[in-house]
Protein backbone atom coordinates (compact mmCIF):
# COMPACT_ATOMS: atom_id res chain seq x y z
CA UNK A 1 0.00 0.00 0.00
CA UNK A 2 1.82 3.41 -0.82
CA UNK A 3 2.75 5.66 1.88
CA UNK A 4 0.73 8.93 2.40
CA UNK A 5 1.98 11.87 4.21
CA UNK A 6 -1.60 12.67 6.00
CA UNK A 7 -3.93 10.22 6.78
CA UNK A 8 -6.91 12.55 7.20
CA UNK A 9 -9.97 11.03 9.06
CA UNK A 10 -13.68 11.31 8.45
CA UNK A 11 -16.22 9.64 11.28
CA UNK A 12 -18.52 7.01 9.79
CA UNK A 13 -21.36 8.38 8.29
CA UNK A 14 -19.93 11.45 7.20
CA UNK A 15 -18.67 12.52 4.04
CA UNK A 16 -16.02 15.34 4.83
CA UNK A 17 -15.50 16.23 8.57
CA UNK A 18 -12.06 17.11 9.66
CA UNK A 19 -9.69 15.12 11.37
CA UNK A 20 -6.70 13.13 11.14
CA UNK A 21 -5.48 9.23 12.08
CA UNK A 22 -2.00 8.08 13.03
CA UNK A 23 0.54 6.36 11.02
CA UNK A 24 0.05 2.36 11.83
CA UNK A 25 0.50 -0.44 9.97
CA UNK A 26 -2.10 -2.30 7.88
CA UNK A 27 -2.53 -6.05 7.33
CA UNK A 28 -0.24 -6.96 4.49
CA UNK A 29 -3.25 -8.94 2.98
CA UNK A 30 -5.92 -6.33 3.23
CA UNK A 31 -6.00 -4.77 -0.11
CA UNK A 32 -6.19 -0.69 -0.31
CA UNK A 33 -9.73 -0.20 -1.26
CA UNK A 34 -12.78 -1.19 -0.33
CA UNK A 35 -13.30 -4.84 1.35
CA UNK A 36 -15.55 -7.18 2.40
CA UNK A 37 -16.55 -7.90 6.10
CA UNK A 38 -15.19 -11.16 6.00
CA UNK A 39 -12.12 -10.17 4.37
CA UNK A 40 -11.86 -7.31 6.95
CA UNK A 41 -12.59 -9.62 9.83
CA UNK A 42 -9.50 -12.36 8.24
CA UNK A 43 -7.04 -9.90 8.10
CA UNK A 44 -7.39 -8.16 11.46
CA UNK A 45 -8.18 -11.95 13.39
CA UNK A 46 -11.16 -10.86 14.40
CA UNK A 47 -14.90 -11.97 14.26
CA UNK A 48 -18.25 -10.86 12.02
CA UNK A 49 -19.57 -10.42 15.27
CA UNK A 50 -17.03 -7.94 16.87
CA UNK A 51 -16.99 -6.00 13.55
CA UNK A 52 -20.46 -5.32 14.45
CA UNK A 53 -20.66 -4.19 18.04
CA UNK A 54 -18.02 -1.95 16.65
CA UNK A 55 -20.37 -0.28 14.07
CA UNK A 56 -23.46 0.06 16.99
CA UNK A 57 -20.33 1.95 19.25
CA UNK A 58 -20.25 4.11 16.49
CA UNK A 59 -16.26 3.22 15.56
CA UNK A 60 -16.87 1.62 11.96
CA UNK A 61 -19.57 2.07 9.67
CA UNK A 62 -20.14 0.20 6.25
CA UNK A 63 -21.19 0.64 3.04
CA UNK A 64 -22.92 -0.90 0.52
CA UNK A 65 -21.51 -1.75 -2.69
CA UNK A 66 -24.33 -3.79 -4.27
CA UNK A 67 -26.06 -6.53 -2.31
CA UNK A 68 -22.33 -6.22 0.05
CA UNK A 69 -21.71 -4.52 2.91
CA UNK A 70 -18.23 -3.43 2.81
CA UNK A 71 -15.29 -1.14 4.42
CA UNK A 72 -13.51 1.71 2.16
CA UNK A 73 -9.86 2.49 3.12
CA UNK A 74 -10.91 4.64 6.02
CA UNK A 75 -12.80 2.41 7.96
CA UNK A 76 -9.83 0.13 7.28
CA UNK A 77 -7.33 2.79 8.77
CA UNK A 78 -9.44 2.98 11.92
CA UNK A 79 -9.65 -0.48 12.64
CA UNK A 80 -5.98 -0.43 12.84
CA UNK A 81 -6.05 2.27 15.36
CA UNK A 82 -8.90 0.21 16.87
CA UNK A 83 -7.26 -3.66 16.90
CA UNK A 84 -4.10 -1.66 17.96
CA UNK A 85 -6.55 -0.52 21.34
CA UNK A 86 -7.59 -3.51 21.85
CA UNK A 87 -4.83 -5.42 21.68
CA UNK A 88 -3.57 -3.59 24.64
CA UNK A 89 -6.78 -4.52 26.22
CA UNK A 90 -7.89 -0.92 26.20
CA UNK A 91 -11.88 -0.07 27.18
CA UNK A 92 -13.80 0.65 24.45
CA UNK A 93 -15.43 3.63 25.89
CA UNK A 94 -12.05 4.90 26.05
CA UNK A 95 -11.52 3.91 22.07
CA UNK A 96 -14.77 5.78 21.83
CA UNK A 97 -12.55 8.92 23.09
CA UNK A 98 -10.16 8.73 21.47
CA UNK A 99 -11.81 8.37 18.40
CA UNK A 100 -13.50 11.35 18.69
CA UNK A 101 -10.49 13.52 19.75
CA UNK A 102 -8.60 12.16 16.63
CA UNK A 103 -12.08 13.33 14.48
CA UNK A 104 -11.39 16.88 16.10
CA UNK A 105 -7.51 16.53 15.05
CA UNK A 106 -6.08 19.36 12.93
CA UNK A 107 -3.06 18.01 11.75
CA UNK A 108 -1.30 14.78 10.63
CA UNK A 109 1.22 16.06 14.18
CA UNK A 110 -1.81 16.60 16.73
CA UNK A 111 -3.37 13.21 15.82
CA UNK A 112 -0.12 11.73 16.33
CA UNK A 113 0.30 13.71 19.97
CA UNK A 114 -3.58 12.56 20.70
CA UNK A 115 -2.21 8.74 20.01
CA UNK A 116 0.67 8.62 22.20
CA UNK A 117 -1.35 10.14 25.04
CA UNK A 118 -3.66 7.82 25.10
CA UNK A 119 -0.98 5.01 24.71
CA UNK A 120 0.83 6.46 27.80
CA UNK A 121 -2.62 6.65 30.14
CA UNK A 122 -3.12 2.75 29.11
CA UNK A 123 0.83 1.96 30.06
CA UNK A 124 0.16 3.73 33.44
CA UNK A 125 -3.23 2.09 33.70
CA UNK A 126 -1.38 -1.35 32.73
CA UNK A 127 1.50 -0.84 35.69
CA UNK A 128 -1.02 -0.25 38.36
CA UNK A 129 -2.62 -3.47 37.59
CA UNK A 130 0.91 -5.11 37.33
CA UNK A 131 1.50 -3.53 40.98
CA UNK A 132 -1.95 -5.07 41.88
CA UNK A 133 -1.16 -8.70 40.43
CA UNK A 134 2.41 -8.52 42.43
CA UNK A 135 0.48 -8.07 45.35
CA UNK A 136 -1.69 -10.74 44.86
CA UNK A 137 1.11 -12.92 44.15
CA UNK A 138 2.89 -11.95 47.73
CA UNK A 139 -0.63 -12.59 49.24
CA UNK A 140 -1.25 -16.37 47.21
CA UNK A 141 2.43 -16.81 48.26
CA UNK A 142 1.71 -16.04 52.05
CA UNK A 143 -0.90 -18.50 52.08
CA UNK A 144 0.19 -21.45 50.39
CA UNK A 145 3.14 -21.16 53.03
CA UNK A 146 0.74 -20.94 55.97
CA UNK A 147 -0.84 -24.03 54.19
CA UNK A 148 2.37 -25.88 54.47
CA UNK A 149 3.14 -24.89 57.89
CA UNK A 150 -0.45 -26.09 59.14
CA UNK A 151 0.92 -29.44 57.46
CA UNK A 152 -2.66 -29.16 55.61
CA UNK A 153 -3.21 -32.13 54.17
CA UNK A 154 -5.69 -30.86 51.18
CA UNK A 155 -2.53 -29.01 49.84
CA UNK A 156 -0.77 -32.32 50.15
CA UNK A 157 -3.29 -34.03 48.23
CA UNK A 158 -3.42 -31.61 44.93
CA UNK A 159 -3.14 -33.50 42.19
CA UNK A 160 0.36 -32.73 40.09
CA UNK A 161 -0.89 -29.77 37.06
CA UNK A 162 0.19 -31.09 33.86
CA UNK A 163 0.00 -28.32 31.00
CA UNK A 164 0.15 -29.81 26.76
CA UNK A 165 2.66 -28.12 24.80
CA UNK A 166 -0.34 -25.81 23.35
CA UNK A 167 -1.26 -24.93 27.14
CA UNK A 168 2.13 -23.71 28.15
CA UNK A 169 2.34 -21.68 25.15
CA UNK A 170 -0.98 -20.31 25.50
CA UNK A 171 0.00 -19.51 29.59
CA UNK A 172 3.39 -18.02 28.71
CA UNK A 173 0.78 -15.17 26.61
CA UNK A 174 -1.53 -14.90 29.37
CA UNK A 175 1.55 -14.00 31.77
CA UNK A 176 3.11 -11.23 29.29
CA UNK A 177 0.06 -9.50 29.62
CA UNK A 178 -1.43 -10.28 25.84
CA UNK A 179 -5.54 -10.26 25.45
CA UNK A 180 -7.01 -13.32 24.07
CA UNK A 181 -7.94 -12.01 20.77
CA UNK A 182 -4.07 -11.08 20.38
CA UNK A 183 -3.29 -14.52 21.41
CA UNK A 184 -5.81 -15.75 18.90
CA UNK A 185 -3.68 -14.23 16.05
CA UNK A 186 -0.08 -15.48 17.40
CA UNK A 187 -1.53 -18.79 17.84
CA UNK A 188 -3.40 -19.23 14.76
CA UNK A 189 -5.79 -20.69 16.12
CA UNK A 190 -10.04 -19.22 16.43
CA UNK A 191 -11.56 -16.89 19.22
CA UNK A 192 -13.55 -19.41 20.89
CA UNK A 193 -11.09 -21.81 21.21
CA UNK A 194 -8.60 -19.72 22.93
CA UNK A 195 -11.00 -18.79 25.04
CA UNK A 196 -11.51 -22.26 25.68
CA UNK A 197 -7.82 -23.37 26.61
CA UNK A 198 -7.47 -20.18 28.81
CA UNK A 199 -10.31 -21.67 30.89
CA UNK A 200 -9.19 -24.72 31.12
CA UNK A 201 -5.49 -23.44 32.24
CA UNK A 202 -7.63 -21.09 34.49
CA UNK A 203 -9.30 -24.31 36.00
CA UNK A 204 -6.18 -26.11 36.01
CA UNK A 205 -4.65 -24.44 38.94
CA UNK A 206 -7.64 -23.82 40.35
CA UNK A 207 -8.00 -19.65 39.60
CA UNK A 208 -11.11 -17.25 39.01
CA UNK A 209 -9.75 -15.81 36.43
CA UNK A 210 -6.52 -15.27 34.20
CA UNK A 211 -4.56 -13.34 36.79
CA UNK A 212 -4.94 -15.72 39.80
CA UNK A 213 -3.64 -18.38 37.36
CA UNK A 214 -0.39 -16.48 35.94
CA UNK A 215 -0.13 -15.94 39.68
CA UNK A 216 0.05 -19.52 40.58
CA UNK A 217 1.28 -20.45 37.85
CA UNK A 218 4.09 -17.83 38.33
CA UNK A 219 4.62 -18.86 41.99
CA UNK A 220 4.71 -22.71 41.00
CA UNK A 221 7.26 -22.22 38.08
CA UNK A 222 5.35 -23.04 34.93
CA UNK A 223 6.36 -19.47 33.75
CA UNK A 224 9.02 -16.62 34.49
CA UNK A 225 8.33 -13.95 36.88
CA UNK A 226 10.46 -11.38 35.07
Amino acid sequence: MPEHSNTRLSAPGSQTPPGFLPHLPLPGTIPDHHVAIADMADAFGVTHRTLHFYEEKGLLSAERMGPMRVYGLENIRRMSVINACREIDMPIAAIQDLMAALSASASQEQAARIFEDALQGRKRELAAQQSILRRQMQRISELLESAADGGNPQRAALPPIHLSPIEAKCLAFMAEGYPANRIATMMDMDLTAVLTLESDIIRKFNGHNRFQAVAKAVLMGFVSAE
